[in-house]
């Protein structure tokens, strides 16, 4: 006898989003497991996207189900949310059939596998948290294009031959950039050096000038002049975007001062850009281990006939991967966190440099984790603890077994001998 698939959502809606209309489905399963379709469509504009929403009240339908197709979804997101339980999915689990697709049958297709509960949900955060979200990501934007403004300057002096990059560590330091701002203004290297170097700098005076041996064209000059203003600019406004940012976090005051205890959080701007991607509610992943698998700090799942094909790390958290990677490099470099720098040493000679930076990122987001949670600060004594050898130096041959498999070890039965 054929199983029936159980009905979730007797009343749910499918949309098919595009960018200048909608086709909206509404589909209605009777006590039998008849169902009816409702089909219309609406243009994006706000007035129209009222007209659905008051649509979707007449009817009683207080499930909607729709696919992120670009940014188109936003707006409609906005809305739909005030009055119904609105679920966004990404496009791959809701694919039609090829040869058999159009905008209608894509909505109908749409509403047939979440009345079934059949389509996974995409996390989407409060309003609150979005419109963080959007400010924290144009900051990194903004970071972007600053450093792509710097390899711009530094491809004008090795064109022109200035290698201040093999004298400075930073050739935006105090003593580099004074001495690339004498030098654009000037037009050549025919200036003292010493009254411009910072006394901490490194390198000798006879240094600087066998570096600053080049010629400055004209071009390049006015090039130089345009990136640096390009990069005051940006400074400008990566200062006023701080301030908008900061405003909008202050209700999330306590969530930041709890992310502030975390390894390598040391400013509020880095725990509130982590705040803005995984938001202040926990109870959205079920356990620490959804949270780090979203983020795409998890190997991936990919075994067939037995073997695993790849365990790469997903591409899930182009946002906030990289942002913890970062924390976890300056962790693994400093004594403060003797817990972490230990762990990263012992996975570093086992799996690389790469996989134990993952692995320590993961730890920091699984903490993250239970201190939102929990609502407690980070406590590194549990880490200790955890990592003390045992009491007892007497082993039986199951607890043998169990430590090395948290190791990663795979244990073989051993086959009677002939």
């Amino acid at each position: 006898m054929a199983r029936v698939v159980e009905i979730v959502y007797p009343i749910c809606c499918g949309i098919d989003v595009h960018k200048n209309f909608l086709v909206a489905c509404i589909a209605t399963t009777d006590e039998r497991g008849h169902t009816t379709h409702l089909i219309r469509r609406f243009s994006t504009n706000t007035g129209d996207l009222r007209r659905l929403a008051d649509w979707l009240t007449v009817n009683n339908c207080k499930d909607v189900c729709m696919e992120s197709t670009g940014k188109y979804w936003i707006p409609v997101f906005n809305i739909l949310e005030q009055i119904c339980n609105v679920t966004l999915t990404h496009p791959k689990y809701v694919k039609a059939i090829k040869g058999k697709k159009t905008d209608k049958k894509d909505a109908k297709w749409i509403a047939e596998l979440f009345k079934c509960d059949l389509v996974r949900s995409s996390f989407i955060p409060p309003y609150d948290i979005r419109q963080l979200r959007d400010l924290c990501r144009y900051h990194m934007r903004l970071t972007h294009m600053t450093t792509s403004e710097k390899n711009r300057s530094q491809n004008c002096l090795t064109t022109c031959n200035f290698k201040l990059d093999a004298v400075f560590s930073d050739i935006f330091g105090k003593s580099a950039t004074r001495i690339l701002e004498t030098l654009i203004a000037q037009g050549n290297s025919d200036f003292e050096i010493a009254p411009l170097l910072d006394r901490r700098c490194k390198a000798t005076v006879d240094e600087v000038a066998a570096a600053l041996d080049g010629e400055l064209s004209f071009a390049q000059a006015e090039k130089l002049k345009l990136i640096r203003s390009h990069m005051e600019s940006l400074s400008e406004l990566k200062v006023r975007l701080e301030s908008l940012i900061y405003e909008l976090a202050i209700p999330f005051k306590a969530e930041i001062g709890l992310l502030l205890t975390v390894p390598g959080i040391s400013t509020p701007l880095t725990a509130i850009r982590i705040l803005a991607e995984i938001g202040a509610d926990m109870s959205v992943f079920e356990t620490s281990k959804h949270l780090c698998s979203w983020a795409g700090v998890t190997p991936q799942n990919n075994e067939s006939a037995g073997k695993k094909k790849t365990t790469r790390i997903s591409r899930a958290g182009a946002y906030l991967k990289p942002l913890l990677v970062q924390i976890s490099l300056a962790t693994c470099k400093s004594n403060k966190h003797p817990e972490l720098k230990e762990k990263y040493e012992t996975l570093k000679k086992r799996r690389g440099h790469k996989k134990a930076v993952i692995a320590i990122s993961r730890r920091l987001l699984t903490a993250i984790w239970h201190i939102l949670s929990k609502r407690e600060a980070y406590n590194a004594e549990l880490y200790r603890k955890a990592d003390k050898p045992p009491a007892s130096r007497i082993l039986t041959p199951e607890q043998a077994f169990a430590i090395l498999r948290s190791k990663g070890y795979q244990i073989k039965s051993s086959e009677p001998a002939a």
